[in-house]
């Protein structure tokens, strides 16, 4: 015999460190899923803290915050007469009984779940596979779990895991399989990455025929600092036909009816012993995917979205030269905050080309961003006359007259500056310290050039598909690039045409290819020296650039950790 468990699935945006804010998340969407007649309500990963927390997890004052939390979020349950749900509440615990000693956590803190019943915390489980690659470092920030849990809910026998715990053979999700459950819930707190969709459902379509039981896979939304979240939440039956999936980058309560079946193993806990038989009345939705440019652009938009929200900011200055850069990093602000949020800032030397104004003026014309004029040349003038400038220090300091213009106008008005780099730009070091690469939020650092003008031709297509003005100026994308910091400079003045810089840059940057293995594949061998010379020289410049969403596998940053001092020379 069959039966279902009706499931509320929270994609929701919590923020790290506000657990009172968090908290009216957990509340409004329980009220939300009873009004819907869910028995069990699951949310993302560490939803009571914000994630990651990083160091914030060795902090007692933290852990000790995050469980008086979870402690009134199952007491306020009950007492808004939603108690009988069963809730599935990510937080940050801690192992009371463990002694502090070098090569652990300070406080053994644990990403854990809590299991919800009628006011009281019933159960928790504590993530068993702690990542430590890519962005991920939780072995430094977190003890692991050891042991499996299993709940029985009307009669249905419920495995929980945690994210990482179903990307790893063995382990967790062995456990599980042993134990037979006839449904398993997965809060995630999963960052966006180009394509992860894709493994995303695989994955869990394999660990659902693996454990034999429907699966639930509850991932989070929203920007924190360089990461992004998608959602992309996902239910599939046990053999991985999909019920369920949401829309990627938005809100949602997803609440769908899986059918179960009853189990006779021994369950960790009961809270409902009997089985209710009952019809399934309510399919999932399989909300429409996004193509490669669609996620990421959405990405980005949520991204800024965030920063700026969860910082406080209400405005955002940019420094439009009419190049592409600036270009598509006004448009996806304007996305992400609205026109009248957005400031643009032309800011002219003697070097500038007459289209880089008009280029300017055109995409304000077509976004309806604020934009206005300030004529650098006289402060150029005083700083090269007075120190005696000449060739390059005379280049750097109009980036640097830029760059303090912006700073000085956002200290003034209260933007938040976003700075226009591009990733191909941030590998080679092709930008000025304190100068073009100031700001507080860097939108594109993790998208090469090439990908920039793939990005804007896209977004131009969307709003042409919508009967809108197309917002990025033709002439922007089709222009050479240029820095115009002396008379005629293009960017292939000193670097090389950026399709076949950007191949040599994924393979190095992004795969971690050496120069023999470029060389080997029949790249210039003259070509692929220089390219890596300059990643390598410019590491000091990229630990000193603001942060910016990750989009790719391999983002400058966390992803990628490099000395900046290093003798060593990647040769063939």
């Amino acid at each position: 015999m069959a039966n279902h468990l009706r499931l509320a699935l929270a994609q929701v945006n919590p923020t790290v460190g506000d657990f009172l804010g968090n908290a009216r998340i957990v509340a409004e969407a329980t009220a939300a899923a009873g009004a819907a007649g869910a028995h069990v309500l699951v949310f993302p990963e560490m939803i009571i803290s914000g994630y990651p927390v990083e160091d914030l997890a060795l902090r007692s004052s933290f852990r000790a915050m995050s469980k008086r939390t979870i402690v009134e979020v199952a007491r306020r349950a009950k007492q808004d007469g939603f108690g009988e749900i069963v809730l599935i509440v990510g937080f940050l615990n801690e192992d009371v009984g463990v002694q502090n000693r070098l090569g652990q956590p300070q406080g053994a803190p644990q990403n854990a779940v809590a299991v919800i019943h009628q006011g009281e915390i019933k159960a928790t489980y504590v993530k068993q596979h702690l990542p430590n690659y890519g962005v991920f470092d939780e072995f430094r920030n977190f003890v692991a779990g050891t042991d499996s849990l299993v709940v029985r809910i009307h009669g249905i026998d419920v495995g929980l895991a945690i994210c990482e715990d179903i990307w790893q053979d063995g382990g967790a999700v062995e456990a599980l399989a042993l134990r037979k459950p006839g449904l398993v819930l997965v809060p995630n707190g999963s960052p966006f990455e180009r394509r992860k969709d894709d493994a995303r459902l695989s994955l869990v379509q394999k660990r659902a025929r693996q454990i034999g039981a429907p699966l639930a896979y509850v991932n989070m939304i929203g920007g924190q600092d360089d990461l992004v979240f998608d959602g992309d939440t996902i239910v599939v039956d046990a053999q991985g036909n999909l019920l369920a999936r949401s829309a990627q980058f938005e809100e949602a309560l997803i609440v769908v009816d899986v059918e179960v079946q009853p189990q006779t193993s021994s369950p960790n806990l009961i809270i409902h012993k009997e089985f209710q038989e009952s019809v399934l009345t309510l399919n999932g939705t399989v909300a429409a995917r996004l193509d490669d440019a669609g996620e990421i652009w959405n990405a980005i938009v949520l991204g800024i979205r965030d920063y700026a929200k969860k910082n406080k900011f209400s405005s955002c200055l940019i420094a439009l030269s009419g190049g592409i850069d600036s270009a598509i990093v006004a448009s996806l602000a304007v996305d992400a905050l609205g026109s009248q949020n957005v400031f643009g800032l032309g800011l002219p030397s003697k070097y500038s080309s007459d289209h880089s104004l008009s280029d300017a003026h055109k995409l304000a014309e077509n976004t309806g961003l604020h934009f206005r004029v300030v004529e650098i040349e006289p402060i150029v003038t005083e700083f090269v006359t007075r120190l005696n400038l000449k060739g390059l220090a005379e280049e750097n300091v109009q980036a640097r007259v830029r760059g303090t213009t912006l700073m000085a106008i956002s200290n003034q008005e209260g933007h938040l500056v976003l700075a226009t780099g591009n990733k191909s730009e941030l590998a080679v070091g092709y930008s000025t310290l304190y100068g073009d690469a100031v700001g507080g939020f860097a939108p594109i650092k993790d998208i090469y050039k090439t990908d920039v003008w793939a990005l804007s031709r896209w977004r131009n297509e969307q709003a042409i598909k919508r009967g809108e003005v197309a917002p990025i100026p033709v002439n922007s994308i089709n222009k050479e690039p240029s820095a115009e910091l002396r008379p005629g400079q293009k960017d292939t003045d000193s670097l090389p045409d950026y399709l076949v810089l950007d191949e040599v840059l994924r393979r190095y940057v992004d795969e971690d290819e050496g120069a023999e293995q470029l060389i080997a594949s029949g790249l210039d061998e003259a070509l692929v020296q220089r390219v890596i010379s300059m990643v390598d020289r410019a590491e000091y410049k990229r630990r000193q650039y603001p942060p910016g969403v990750k989009v790719s596998q391999r983002a400058f940053g966390k992803d990628r950790r490099l000395p900046i001092t290093s003798a060593w020379v990647e040769s063939s």
